[in-house]
């Protein structure tokens, strides 16, 4: 079967790997990348039999996962970061060379290796930094958009480190065509936004418009790799191209969609690349030289994380962005397969020092969601022990937090909540890193603490002691359950209401001593539901008893036993007694044109009629000579069994 034998070994062992790393709560990645070593052509057993065309199909990953990105980015919200991007990223890639240089030349490397291994350490991990952020939910943080910003600048680097590099005995040679891969990405880019913004947008919506979606997937997709295909022709980047073209995607009426329907492609040949790199790795020579494999990566971890630290905080970002840089961009990139090819093929690089430079880079990915996962717990550390930084507010009443409500997460459903509680006048706060939505608290008027909900002092900023109630809107199980356990033994007088994703997540939560659990997918079914029994004319108040029931059914069964809520039951029996609903009197209706003291209605069938809305204006408890008209909507409370007699007179 060839490749399809290859692609099917990969995908069943991506498949064991990723369910152990679940089940360990570790990232996939790591599970596919280890899947790679087992099956790699080191090893034995079961292996693929061309690991460098699957090689190629990686490359496909990686040029869907940028072209995800760009959909998933626009230019105006990676504006915020040009400054570092354009500047800080040269500056940090220049500095990396040069630190790499020192590194080869006290390994006992000669000049040109030492080079290489800087040029090549230079570059940091698009594909692995972007998985880490979605895995982590950090997508959208000012943090993530400043690294995106110095990745999108490193990739372009590639081609001109390719061009420079093999030229290091006589750079003078390597201008010329550095110049004109430079003519080439100002003409590809000046292309793309003057007539790609035009062209490609009006091609999706001819093809909307036949509301084939089949049809619809393959264009985005021969899109995304079609124009990487064109800029890896011109000498440029395939993976930069697809980007590209992602954002200018995203600026059309349909970038949403082409976002949603690309993902399952990105992820499937995401993990054909993670797969790939494992099968890179050469385990007989990590266990020979892992003292000098794991040196290796310290050094350039500890060097470039600190220089990526140092850069942010030289272009005014602080609080936990500098560490959330350095933590998350210290890694070799998988640029560095392509220049150790080129390096190792040229014989700029002999076999060990491309071995030692190829363990280095498949390590440091490997520990970079370990690493990443530190910046909360080390930030709050730093905090506790400084404690010089100043957090950043909007819209913080002037007399403080008192009595108020603590919303933590300022996504979607915060913001829906934050809305309400603005024009009920009820005080809140919402808890939020992202400076996307903290920007958009900002616009909105809400009061709000950028940090990390999960962080001790930033949830103490928020005055638990003094809050009515603590709102955890955070779609991610893990700081949900940080900030329960923290809240549960500091302030375990306050009620907590939490989101969660399931109904294992729904009773882990309870353990830890929750009020509520909200399961948004199933309030959502409920609402569907609401609306289709509505549209089918079922009384408000049978609807209303059998969502309350699926409510009680599906949200913690303990509840059941609890006395509050048998006193809800039998608040619930006695509401059956008295049920409130709405009638709308026609041209037939026996009621029209008579009083209440004509009707006698309370006498006769033991029916209270409570309120009128007539033509806007609503009369409560209407007098007993209150004459009804022809499309009055009467308010009545009654049995069932009394309302149906009612409806004789209508």
């Amino acid at each position: 079967m060839g490749i399809a034998a290859d692609i099917v070994v990969i995908v069943v062992a991506a498949l064991l790997g990723g369910l152990i790393a679940q089940k360990l709560r570790q990232p996939l990645i790591l599970g596919y990348i280890l899947a790679g070593v087992v099956i790699g052509p080191f090893t034995g057993g079961v292996t693929v039999s061309d690991a460098h065309e699957i090689e190629k199909l990686a490359e496909i990953g990686v040029a869907l996962l940028l072209f995800a990105l760009g959909l998933e980015f626009s230019l105006k919200e990676l504006r915020p970061v040009r400054n570092i991007a354009l500047i800080g990223g040269p500056i940090q890639i220049l500095l990396t060379v040069g630190y790499g240089y020192l590194v080869g030349q006290w390994l006992g490397w000669e000049t040109v290796p030492s080079l290489w291994l800087g040029g090549i350490a230079s570059l940091s991990s698009t594909m692995v930094i972007l998985k880490t952020l979605m895995n982590q939910g950090m997508m959208g943080t000012l943090s993530s958009r400043v690294m995106i910003g110095i990745l999108i600048v490193q990739d372009l680097a590639v081609v001109p480190l390719m061009i420079m590099l093999p030229q290091l005995s006589d750079p003078a040679s390597g201008l010329p065509i550095l110049g004109v891969a430079a003519v080439k990405s100002v003409a590809f880019l000046l292309v793309m936004f003057f007539i790609g913004t035009r062209a490609l947008p009006w091609l999706l919506a001819i093809v909307a418009r036949w509301n084939s979606r089949e049809l619809f997937l393959l264009t985005i997709t021969a899109i995304g790799l079609g124009i990487g295909y064109a800029t890896y022709l011109v000498g440029l980047s395939f993976a930069f191209g697809a980007f590209v073209a992602g954002m200018v995607l995203s600026e059309s009426d349909y970038g949403h969609q082409a976002l949603s329907d690309i993902i399952p492609l990105r992820d499937l040949f995401g993990l054909l690349f993670f797969t790939s790199v494992g099968m890179l790795l050469d385990p007989n020579f990590l266990l020979k030289n892992w003292a000098g494999v794991a040196q290796l990566v310290l050094l350039i971890a500890l060097g470039k994380g600190i220089m990526m630290a140092g850069i942010a905080r030289g272009f005014g970002y602080g609080n936990v962005v500098p560490l959330a840089v350095a933590l998350g961009m210290f890694q070799i990139g998988e640029f560095s397969f392509v220049l150790g090819q080129v390096g190792f093929g040229g014989g700029f690089l002999n076999q060990e020092q491309y071995s030692y430079i190829l363990s280095a880079a498949i390590f440091s990915m490997v520990i970079t969601p370990f690493a990443s996962g530190l910046t909360a717990p080390l930030y709050g550390l730093k905090r506790r022990l400084l404690k010089t930084e100043t957090l950043e507010t909007v819209n913080l009443p002037k007399e403080g937090l008192h009595e108020h409500i603590v919303i933590a997460g300022g996504g979607r459903v915060g913001q829906h909540v934050a809305q309400v509680l603005q024009q009920l006048e009820v005080p809140f706060v919402i808890i939020e890193m992202s400076h996307r939505l903290i920007d958009k608290c900002k616009e909105c008027g809400y009061p709000a603490i950028y940090g990390d909900a999960s962080q001790e002092m930033i949830l103490e900023v928020a005055n638990l002691a003094e809050a009515q109630q603590l709102l955890i809107t955070i779609p991610h199980i893990t700081p949900t359950e940080t900030i329960v356990r923290y809240v549960h033994r500091h302030h375990p007088d306050l009620n907590i209401v939490v989101r969660a994703e399931g109904v294992e997540q729904m009773e882990a939560l309870y353990a830890d001593g929750v009020y509520m659990v909200i399961m948004p997918e199933l309030e959502a079914g409920l609402e569907i539901a609401r609306q289709t029994l509505l549209n089918l004319k079922i009384p408000i108040p049978i609807i209303q008893r059998y969502t309350d029931a699926v409510r009680l059914d599906h949200y913690h069964p303990d509840m059941q036993n609890q006395d509050g809520n048998q006193e809800i039951r039998l608040l619930k029996n006695a509401r059956e007694l008295l049920e409130l609903s709405w009638e709308r009197l026609g041209e037939q209706s026996l009621m029209v044109g008579r009083s209440l003291r004509d009707l006698e209605i309370r006498q006769t069938l033991g029916v209270s009629i409570v309120g009128v809305l007539r033509d806007g204006q609503f009369t409560s408890n209407p007098p007993a000579d209150f004459v009804f008209k022809v499309d009055d909507l009467i308010a009545i409370i009654g049995s069932q069994a009394q309302q149906e007699a009612l409806q004789g007179f209508n």
